[in-house]
């Protein structure tokens, strides 16, 4: 996605740290994954800048204009996912039931990155 580079590369970054910490500290029974969302339900992207850069064209873009934009972008016909559904990916990682899982990228992204 175009102006998008900061933030790209930012999370380029973080998966090679997290890759290079999985094998440093798997020793100590030490897991590190990440998690990776589509656009969630907040105001990083419910913003009139957002909405500017997905409808240049509007003079006042809005959150229903922009819907099917963000839509588009997933592979499931959401526009993006709840705070709910990150924080329940982050327990899991948390949570025993994750117990062998590390040097994991754990996609919740309603199939964005299938796309």
């Amino acid at each position: 996605m175009p102006n998008t580079a900061p933030y790209t590369s930012s999370k380029h970054g973080v998966v090679g740290l997290m890759r290079t910490l999985a094998n440093e500290l798997a020793p100590h029974r030490i897991r590190v994954n990440t998690v990776h969302p589509t656009g969630v339900d907040t105001i990083m992207i419910q913003n009139e800048p957002t909405y500017r850069l997905l409808l240049p064209d509007a003079d006042a873009p809005t959150r229903e204009q922009a819907i099917p934009i963000f839509q588009a972008m997933n592979a499931l016909p959401v526009p993006w996912v709840e705070v709910a559904d990150v924080s329940n990916a982050i327990l899991f990682l948390a949570s025993d039931e994750s117990r062998y899982v590390t040097g994991s990228m754990l996609p919740v992204d309603a199939g964005m990155t299938q796309k």
